[in-house]
């Protein structure tokens, strides 16, 4: 089903540009506007100045051209790549490589949440600029009763071709692995399964359309796309619930109410249930179905926002905190909190094809842009 190929990925070469936590960033999304200059400020080449150029993407596509030119960036033989992060005690493991770019009723590549029009308008608009993919997007498979445990604890035995800390605290290794034996199995245990989008689904609908633009062969590498894929098996997989925030609307009564905060985020473990928090008290609401977040939506925020728009009326925090203050603040009306995601119920509702409400999951932490880059060439074939 998923078709995964080695790609000659461009990589930043560190005898030119250091340390490599100098050059990476966070993913475009993430970044707020006032940190740009902070990354641009760590390095002349930070990735910030190719993901995040604002309304000029020509000066993206020529830096990415003179970066090519004088060196900066050296293109790699057909490769797969590994990648660890250790963090917070944890290790997680992730494969990058070219992943075949398909239809979503193909049923290979499964989405699970909504996407919104604004975000896929700038990505198309660098990408026709750069003709480059130049973040990676991020997939999750089952690697359980594969040989894919096997052979990435192989490849980890050899000494990796890159290491850098970012941010403080998380330690990042990468291994460039070029056997063509290796690839082969990697690629034929996943060809039975789909994978399922962790992150990044506006740049993977943003990328299929720019593939249909240049209308390459069938193996051209313009009709693959860069991508971190990470067995849902793996223990350093964390994924942590996204809370909403509602401008407006009607206060939710009829919760069981509890004193605190903290409280009331232990009482979501474990169940079908969600945390409000207005007018200074916080309830715990129970909730029918299996997967809190469409539940949410369905059965309090739709009927609170009737034809309003979600987009316009709803925003997030990762931080309960945070959401708690807005709400003193009078910058919303009411805090909506979430229990972890069960990544199994996902994928399971994913593969009948449900579509979840925007910011279901967040997976902590996200791989680091400038990594590797992919240049969607619809004359070269993979």
């Amino acid at each position: 089903m998923a078709d995964l190929r080695a790609f000659p990925g461009l990589r930043y070469d560190p005898a030119r540009v250091g340390d490599l936590g100098r050059v990476v960033s966070p993913p475009y999304d993430v970044i707020p506007e006032e940190q740009l200059d902070d990354y641009r400020g760590r390095s002349p080449w930070n990735v910030v100045r190719l993901i995040r150029p604002g309304s000029d993407y020509q000066s993206a596509a020529r830096l990415l051209e003179a970066w090519q030119r004088e060196q900066v960036l050296r293109r790699d033989p057909p490769s797969m790549y590994l990648h660890e992060v250790r963090f917070e005690g944890r290790r997680r493991r992730d494969l990058v490589a070219a992943l075949r770019l398909q239809p979503y009723s193909d049923r290979v590549v499964l989405p699970h949440e909504l996407t919104h029009r604004g975000p896929k308008e700038d990505r198309l608009a660098l990408m026709r600029a750069t003709g480059a993919a130049l973040e990676p997007l991020w997939f999750l498979y089952e690697g359980a009763g594969t040989a894919l445990p096997r052979l990435l604890e192989a490849a980890v035995e050899t000494r990796p071709a890159a290491e850098f800390e970012f941010p403080s605290g998380e330690q990042h290794r990468l291994w460039v692995i070029e056997a063509p034996e290796w690839h082969r199995q990697v690629a034929g245990a996943l060809a039975a399964m789909p994978v399922l989008i962790a992150d990044g689904h506006h740049r993977y609908e943003t990328t299929l359309a720019f593939s249909e633009e240049l209308d390459g062969g069938p193996d051209a590498a313009s009709r693959f796309t860069p991508a971190v894929l990470t067995d849902l098996d793996d223990p350093g997989l964390l994924v942590l619930p996204t809370h909403r925030l509602l401008r407006t609307g009607v206060a939710v009564t009829g919760g069981e109410e509890v004193g605190s905060m903290d409280e009331m985020l232990k009482a979501l473990d474990g169940r079908v249930a969600a945390g409000v928090y207005g007018g200074g008290r916080f309830q715990v609401l129970e909730l029918e179905g299996e997967v809190p977040v469409v539940e949410l939506h369905r059965q309090v925020v739709d009927n609170i926002l009737g034809r309003k728009s979600a987009e316009e009326n709803l925003y997030y925090t990762r931080d309960p905190a945070e959401a708690v203050r807005n709400v003193d603040a009078g910058r919303a009306v009411s805090a909506f909190f979430l229990p972890r995601p069960d990544l199994a119920v996902v994928l399971r509702q994913a593969r009948a094809g449900m579509t979840f409400p925007q910011k279901t999951t967040y997976f902590h932490p996200k791989p680091p842009s400038g990594m590797v880059f992919h240049t969607l060439d619809a004359d070269r074939s993979l």
